[in-house]
């Protein structure tokens, strides 16, 4: 049984400035993502989740990796990288805030999701991106529980996301088969 391909060649043959120029590339995808957003408290509902999962099927872990790092470097520095900012803070005030462990869910995720997903055919891909769901929620709900109460956390830190998080999961598993496929029939 032949073993599938990943969707997009591996960051190694680049040179490190290409390296650098995709790495900021990245954090900028992912400050774009941010700030596309629904108002939600005390989470806001962003395109994160895709860039994420998009970043680590399509670029892989490394580059996931370093881009989420990048995003946070930016975002802890002071610029406004992050959603809601800086109407509601920003820098290490912000991470530290009822947002800050989705972020380090994302920061978990790139990584999880780009070695997982690494290849890996549809099915394997899909079941990465939703490990790193899993991972997004664990870690956003565990931190989130220090700011809104028990009986309310689901409600608040769950429930409003997973349907159109699942929409970004399918979004990123419909391109990267679009482009498995493009790749194969150019073989």
């Amino acid at each position: 049984m032949r073993q599938a391909r990943s969707p997009l060649p591996s960051l190694a043959p680049y040179p490190a400035l290409q390296r650098a120029g995709l790495v900021l590339a990245g954090a900028a995808l992912l400050t774009v993502a941010a700030k596309v957003q629904i108002p939600f408290w005390p989470v806001p509902m962003t395109l994160h989740t895709l860039a994420v999962l998009g970043l680590a099927v399509f670029g892989g872990p490394r580059l996931a990796t370093a881009a989420f790092l990048a995003y946070l470097a930016a975002g802890a520095a002071g610029l406004p990288v992050f959603s809601g900012t800086p109407q509601r803070g920003i820098g290490l005030a912000y991470m530290a805030g009822p947002t800050g462990g989705y972020l380090l869910g994302y920061l978990a995720a790139s990584w999880l999701v780009g070695m997982l997903a690494r290849g890996r055919g549809l099915a394997g891909r899909v079941g990465a991106m939703l490990a790193g769901l899993a991972t997004i929620y664990a870690c956003g709900l565990a931190w989130l529980a220090a700011f809104v109460p028990a009986s309310a956390l689901v409600a608040t830190g769950l429930l409003p996301f997973i349907a159109g998080d699942l929409v970004k999961l399918a979004l990123v598993a419909a391109g990267s088969a679009a482009l498995a496929r493009l790749r194969s029939a150019r073989s």
